[in-house]
């Protein structure tokens, strides 16, 4: 059985390097010739070891799920739905704009927090991505648009987990794929341009804080807790004032 190679940041890389007898160091090449590169074949990744290369086939991979469908819009929007099985898709946008261009990644497949006014709230709860699956969106959308619009230097400048789930409700995958993006071999984006968006979990905005403190988007949505509590279920859980002390914790972090 093959493991995809997006599901690990440098550090979990290094692990998996090791596992094949191979020194750690050399993930941090072959995270630059995935990332960096957008490299799929491990033939073509000349500084790796030989002994390496020859391993690599037979256990790895470095695979984004299946496009279903593109949508480009006038102003240059596109838009990706992504198969990631049993049935679910996830969507993607690249949204370009004059100083930046921003893509908004997926986390889950659907919601499980169910805010009364979001599509993807009202379509329920399947599964939480992987971290290859969250990683791949900005793999595939990053090496795409540099072939089509013919340049060698980074295109996405900002990342929003805006689009489908609830980031921090899948924690443990979203942490890897975020050190990813931030990884100076990898994307090599800043902190204040990684952006999570939450309905507000907030033991987890907590530990964002200590782990990987980027940017932190709270949907609020209303101003008191009778209208949250109905428009926001998670409110009930985390009401507003226990939410807003979170936020000012999370400042002393914040980029």
């Amino acid at each position: 059985m093959t493991v995809n190679l997006l599901d690990f940041d440098v550090d979990g890389l290094a692990v998996f390097c090791e596992s094949l007898g191979e020194k750690r160091f050399r993930a941090t090449q072959l995270f630059r010739w995935i990332h960096q590169k957008g490299a799929t074949d491990f033939g073509q990744m000349t500084d790796l070891a030989r002994s390496l290369r020859d391993k690599l086939p037979s256990t790895a991979c470095i695979e984004a799920s299946k496009v279903v469908s593109r949508h480009d819009s006038a102003d240059g929007t596109i838009k990706w739905l992504f198969d990631v099985g049993a049935g679910d898709v996830i969507e993607t946008v690249f949204i370009p704009e004059s100083d930046r261009a921003t893509l908004c990644i997926s986390s889950q497949a659907g919601c499980a927090v169910g805010c009364r006014f979001c599509s993807t709230g009202h379509q329920g709860f399947s599964r939480n991505l992987t971290t290859a699956e969250i990683v791949a969106q900005l793999w595939f959308a990053e090496h795409t648009l540099r072939r089509e619009f013919k340049r060698d230097e980074r295109i996405i400048s900002n990342v929003v987990m805006m689009g489908m789930g609830e980031p921090l409700q899948n924690y443990s995958q979203l942490l890897p794929a975020l050190r990813t993006m931030l990884d100076d071999h990898g994307y090599g984006l800043s902190r204040r341009r990684v952006t999570v968006s939450t309905s507000g979990v907030v033991p987890m905005m907590d530990r964002l804080a200590q782990d990987c403190a980027v940017a932190l988007a709270v949907s609020l949505h209303a101003p008191s807790d009778a209208l949250r509590d109905d428009l926001v279920p998670l409110n009930k859980k985390y009401p507003i004032d226990e939410l807003l002390q979170a936020c000012a914790r999370y400042q002393l972090a914040a980029p």
